[in-house]
């Protein structure tokens, strides 16, 4: 580990410059006193360290020295593919060895390249939970990766809406969407989804399976998140929206809520337009509704109409009386 660490440490002197020990410290997720004891040990060892005292000064390597130790372990050529989502990359076990295969990579480019990711790194960040909502837990995260890697047997205690099961898996693979993690698994011959904050338990198994022949993992998740939508939309309410709400419907809705704005009908004198949009079962779809406010009308079918109204009953009898 620390062999790992003292590589890290010169391919950042090696491809950043300059650096302080607390710098230092903050990329390699160590101690300062560590740093320091990191730098004698480069140094003892003949690696050509300087030290510039000063406000302006930390650690440099001495001009033209450069090292050609820039080769990839299997692990850090695999962890490239996961540059774009570092936090995931910790998430899988990853972050080190992914940050190692970065420099070694960015150590072996020509000066210009190796300025220009360091560009690209400074100037696009990707964040890839939603807002609002804290991550799911996930301690079985580190295992599920494990098994998927290796093509290990899972034998796993689930938590559905209908009650907890136990599951023999065959991991394929995993995803991560919107900040929540997802398993993708052969269970009883049919490849099926879980979200793995609700594994209650698993445990690995020493059986070795065989991944079916051509399965594409984004392909399944494609065509699976499809189905969802699909399965979800199962009528479509007739609206007349306001002008604010024709600029609040893609923000609530999103793609859902755009398509309808595309097939609106001409607006009225007072701009408020017609659409049609897919939306989920009554009970879903009442709520989602009543959010756009005295911005839109339900004009149907005529059961959501009536949902709507009873449920607007209801309130104003509640706000009616005073607290």
């Amino acid at each position: 580990m620390r062999a790992d660490r003292l590589l890290s440490l010169l391919l950042l002197l090696q491809n950043r410059g300059r650096m302080t020990a607390a710098e230092l410290a903050a990329a390699l997720e160590v101690s300062v006193r560590t740093v320091y004891r990191d730098i004698e040990a480069l140094s003892t060892s003949g690696v050509p360290v300087c030290a510039d005292r000063g406000p302006v000064g930390g650690y440099r390597l001495m001009d033209g020295y450069r090292t050609r130790l820039t080769g990839l372990t299997d692990a850090e050529a695999g962890a490239l593919f996961l540059a774009g989502v570092p936090g995931p990359a910790r998430d899988l076990g990853f972050g080190a060895v992914l940050t190692t295969a970065q420099l070694k990579l960015q150590a072996a480019l020509p000066v210009e390249l190796a300025e220009r990711t360091r560009r690209i790194q400074d100037r696009f960040h990707l964040d890839a939970p939603a807002w609002f909502r804290d991550a799911d837990p996930v301690p079985y995260l580190a295992p599920v990766a494990q098994a998927v890697w290796e093509q290990r047997v899972l034998v796993a205690h689930y938590r559905r809406w209908r009650g907890e099961v136990h599951r023999e898996l065959h991991p394929l693979g995993i995803v991560l969407k919107s900040g929540i993690w997802y398993l993708v698994a052969l269970a009883d011959e049919a490849v099926r989804t879980y979200r793995i904050s609700r594994l209650l338990a698993v445990d690995i198994t020493d059986e070795v399976f065989e991944r079916p022949a051509g399965f594409d993992l984004a392909a399944y998740w494609e065509e699976s998140s499809r189905q969802l939508e699909d399965s979800l939309h199962q009528e479509t309410a007739r609206l007349r929206i306001s002008p604010r709400a024709q600029r609040l419907l893609p923000i609530q809705f999103g793609a859902v809520g755009t398509r309808a704005l595309e097939s609106a009908g001409p607006p009225d004198h007072e701009g408020w337009v017609q659409v049609e949009m897919p939306v989920e079962a009554q009970a879903v779809a009442v709520g989602d509704l009543l959010r756009l406010g005295t911005e839109a009308e339900v004009l149907g079918p005529p059961e959501l109409r009536q949902a709507i109204a009873k449920a607007v009953a209801v309130l104003a009898h509640r706000y009616a009386a005073a607290p």
